[in-house]
C-alpha cells in the first residue's frame, strides 16, 4: 500500500490511498489516519464517511507523510560518503536526532539560517516505524515493525555542524527534515530488494547510491536504536546518504528521487 497526508481545501489533514497511473502518483480514496496522528483521526470521526474522487498528488496540498515522536538520523552509513567527508568507515551505527519541528512538506521552502555559510543537501531512504518496537531481538523479523519507507532530505549546516562537534544544531534547524511525497511498503530494501537514492540540484544528478551499500542494513539498524531507545508507531528513521552532498544556494531546488517512491521535491531560500 502507498499512502500520503495532506490538507484539504477545508483545513483538515487528511490521509489519502495512492496508486500509480501512467507514470503518475494519484490519491484513488480517503484512508483512516494511523494511530500516532491524533489530530487527523479526531477530524476523521467527525467528518462524513465517503469516497473522495481520484486526484493526482500534484493537485493536493502535501504535508509531511509522517506525524513522528523523534526522527532518529544515521550518519556515514554509506562508505564512499563517510570517505569523502574524511572520516573513517563507522564499526557501528553513527546516531543523531533531527526535531520533529524540523519536518517539511514536498514542495515547501528550506529555510537557509543567515548564521551559516554553507548549507548541504543529503538524500536518503528512510523507515517508518509501524508499531512499538524495543529491543528488537535476534531471531525476530524487522519487517514487522516496519510500515513502509519515505524519502527524506537531510539537510545539513555543514560548518555548524563541524564548529559544534555535536550535530543537534547543524541538523535540527526547522525545515531541515523535507519529507514525502508518500509511504509504501511495495518496495522492500530489508530483504534484499535495494533501491536507488538519487539526487539532482537544479536538474543535475549529484547523488545516486543503492541501499545494497549499506555498511548497517536495515534490520541491523533497528535492532542498534531499538536497544537503546523505543521506536513508537510513526517515528521515522533516515537510513543514510551516498556520495555526493554538497551545498545549495538561495534559489535552488533540490529533488530526491527513491525507486518505487517518487520524487521529494524542496527550494531553499534565505531565512527573512
Amino acid at each position: 500500500m502507498k499512502y500520503c497526508r495532506y490538507l484539504s481545501t477545508e483545513k483538515i489533514i487528511r490521509y489519502a490511498i495512492v496508486e500509480e497511473r501512467e507514470g503518475a502518483l494519484w490519491a484513488v480514496d480517503r484512508m483512516e489516519p494511523p494511530v500516532e496522528d491524533l489530530c487527523a483521526r479526531l477530524a476523521a470521526a467527525t467528518e462524513p464517511n465517503f469516497p473522495d474522487d481520484p486526484v493526482p498528488l500534484s493537485s493536493l496540498k502535501l504535508l509531511p507523510p509522517v506525524a513522528p515522536s523523534k526522527i532518529v538520523c544515521v550518519g556515514r552509513n554509506y562508505r564512499d560518503h563517510a570517505t569523502e567527508m574524511g572520516n573513517d568507515i563507522p564499526t557501528e551505527p553513527l546516531l543523531f536526532l533531527k526535531p520533529p519541528s524540523s519536518l517539511l512538506s514536498p514542495n515547501g521552502t528550506v529555510r537557509m539560517p543567515a548564521l551559516s555559510s554553507r548549507i548541504d543537501y543529503e538524500g536518503e531512504l528512510a523507515i517508518v516505524i509501524a508499531k512499538r518496537c524495543h529491543k528488537l531481538g535476534p531471531n525476530e523479523d524487522a519487517a514487522r515493525y516496519i510500515r513502509g519507507y519515505t524519502i527524506v532530505n537531510d539537510v545539513t549546516a555543514r560548518d555548524i555542524q563541524k564548529s559544534d562537534g555535536q550535530w543537534t544544531r547543524g541538523k535540527g534547524w526547522d525545515t531541515f527534515c523535507p519529507v514525502g511525497p508518500i509511504v509504501s511498503d511495495e518496495i522492500n530494501p530489508l530483504h534484499g530488494a535495494s533501491v536507488t537514492v538519487t539526487t539532482r540540484l537544479n536538474n543535475q544528478v549529484m547523488q545516486q547510491g543503492s541501499t545494497a551499500d549499506l555498511i548497517f542494513p536495515i534490520d541491523h539498524l533497528l535492532r542498534y536504536i531499538s536497544a537503546t531507545m523505543t521506536l513508537e508507531p510513526g517515528d521515522l528513521i533516515p537510513t543514510g546518504t551516498p556520495a555526493g552532498v554538497g551545498p545549495v544556494a538561495t534559489g535552488d531546488t533540490v529533488e530526491v528521487e527513491v525507486t518505487g517512491l517518487g520524487v521529494l521535491t524542496n527550494r531553499f531560500a534565505i531565512e527573512s
